[in-house]
């Protein structure tokens, strides 16, 4: 008599994309998140093996969706350069962030500061940044955290004339810049400040009328600005 063997179905195990929160704690910091990421995205659009994104799980041991983290804003070098649903480290031959900034708050204090922090240096993330939109806590709102050897220890604070706070990221080549509160992310190779398509948009619109108005100018006192 042959006996019969039952068949029990492995069940697939499941990496959510989502949680249901929101991206950010408010419209502050979801500005400043959306800066972030489009900015760095048009900074890097012609480097096809950096991949920037935000507020996307990051699986970091397969087999174990509870092993999970979601940076406001991270940054990849050395893989595709592709949309995705979620990264999976054992997908991306193993490559983790090289840079993670946090738009933090008082509320999420203790997640930024403690878990999250000793998740970043365990997957050996060279450069964590935390900036306080709102100066909930931190002092000054803008700071940085360098890996070495296993620990972070802080990135050196430089403030320029004018009062703007200035940290320097080896990883991205970049300053990251407190402009009277406000962060933004600057190419010292260019000595340009980044922005989106959007602040790209609105600088331009706003030299052509002021070249346009200066063109009135110079008629008003006949002479014809084609000819300077």
């Amino acid at each position: 008599m042959t006996g019969s063997v039952e068949y029990i179905p492995v069940t697939p195990i499941e990496y959510p994309d989502e949680d249901g929160k929101p991206m950010a704690e408010g419209d502050i910091q979801f500005s400043y998140l959306t800066y972030a990421i489009n900015a760095l995205q048009i900074h890097f659009q012609n480097h096809p093996d950096v991949y920037v994104a935000g507020n996307l799980f990051i699986y970091y041991e397969k087999g174990y969706p509870e092993s999970v983290v979601a940076p406001d804003v991270f940054v990849v070098f050395g893989v595709e350069n592709r949309d995705r649903r979620s990264y999976k480290t054992w997908e991306e031959n193993n490559q983790t962030p090289n840079f993670v900034l946090e738009i933090t708050s008082k509320t999420t204090r203790s997640k930024d500061q403690g878990a999250k922090k000793g998740i970043y240096a365990f997957l050996g993330v060279r450069e964590y940044f935390q900036y306080d939109p709102t100066g909930d806590y931190l002092n000054p709102q803008l700071q940085g955290l360098q890996l070495v050897d296993g620990n972070y220890f802080p990135v050196a604070t430089n403030t320029l004339p004018d009062g703007t706070v200035s940290l320097s990221s080896e990883v991205l080549g970049l300053e990251l810049r407190l402009e009277s509160g406000k962060l933004r992310f600057y190419n010292p190779a260019t000595g340009q400040i980044l922005l989106t398509h959007e602040e790209e948009a609105t600088a331009r619109q706003a030299a052509e009328e002021k070249a346009q108005r200066l063109a009135a100018k110079l008629r008003e006192l006949n002479i014809d600005p084609d000819s300077l």
